[in-house]
């Protein structure tokens, strides 16, 4: 199941979805069908150039970032425990040292800040690794070593290194959270993907008082610059098309709150 939904949820974004109509175009026109098939090439085209543009990217992202405060640690509530969701670290093979640290690491920068300002006494760490991956590390592992080399004490993290997506994250946290009797969390990820999070974890029956963090979002002058097509751009709108068809499907599922 976890193999068709990756597969499905490819096809349903830009890049995966120009690709199928660009396909859907070749078969058209070998089939002689010119006019059906020039028009699937360029809706395909138009498409994948739609997303691609800086200024649409970031109001994309910026419909779900801007829904939670970018606020300093202070003025956090204090909690039973920090979750911190995997996401923004990849553990490599068991023989690499050191984990690999992605563009969403500030996840465990913040969870770290909150331990250290007194916030909560536990931090979660909560992730695991996808079979295709082949021989890794689980995620949790990897943010534990990250944690351990931002002084946050070995005794003060519990792993959760089995999930696979946010659902899992929620269940599995929830699990731990019952076992050591801890109520209410600070729950720490990505603004991008906090929105469908938050709704898993109260949904999962889970006290979560958002702490957002990796916004990307900043205000810039939309200047011409802006409206070209960049790939990195196409990336960042696929990201964020993710996080909006995953709280879709989930809310669909009966597992986020509406």
């Amino acid at each position: 199941m976890l193999y068709l939904d990756k597969v499905l949820s490819q096809l349903a974004y830009p890049l995966g979805l120009s690709i199928v109509l660009a396909l859907l175009a070749l078969v058209l026109l070998v089939a002689g069908r010119r006019r059906s098939g020039l028009f699937a090439l360029s809706v395909g085209i138009l498409w994948l150039g739609f997303w691609s543009i800086p200024i649409v990217s970031d109001g994309l992202r910026l419909s779900l970032e801007g829904r939670f405060p970018h606020e300093p640690v202070d003025v956090l509530p204090e909690a039973d425990a920090v979750v911190v969701l995997g996401g923004g670290i990849r553990g490599g093979p068991p023989a690499w040292p050191d984990p690999d640290l992605g563009r969403a690491s500030d996840r465990v920068w913040h969870a770290a800040r909150i331990y250290r300002a007194g916030k909560a006494p536990r931090v979660i760490v909560s992730g695991g690794s996808m079979p295709w991956a082949g021989e890794r590390r689980s995620e949790a592992d990897a943010m534990l070593r990250f944690l351990a080399d931002l002084r946050v004490p070995s005794a003060a993290i519990l792993l959760e290194g089995r999930s696979r997506n946010t659902r899992e994250n929620a269940l599995y946290t929830r699990e731990i959270l019952s076992a050591e009797g801890f109520d209410r969390v600070l729950l720490v990820t990505s603004a991008l993907h906090m929105p469908r999070a938050l709704a898993t974890f109260r949904a999962a029956g889970i006290d979560a008082v958002p702490a957002a963090t990796d916004f990307e979002v900043m205000p810039e002058p939309a200047h011409l610059i802006r409206w070209l097509p960049d790939a990195e751009a196409l990336s960042d709108s696929t990201r964020a098309l993710k996080e909006y068809v995953g709280w879709w499907v989930y809310r669909w599922r009966g597992w986020a709150e509406a």
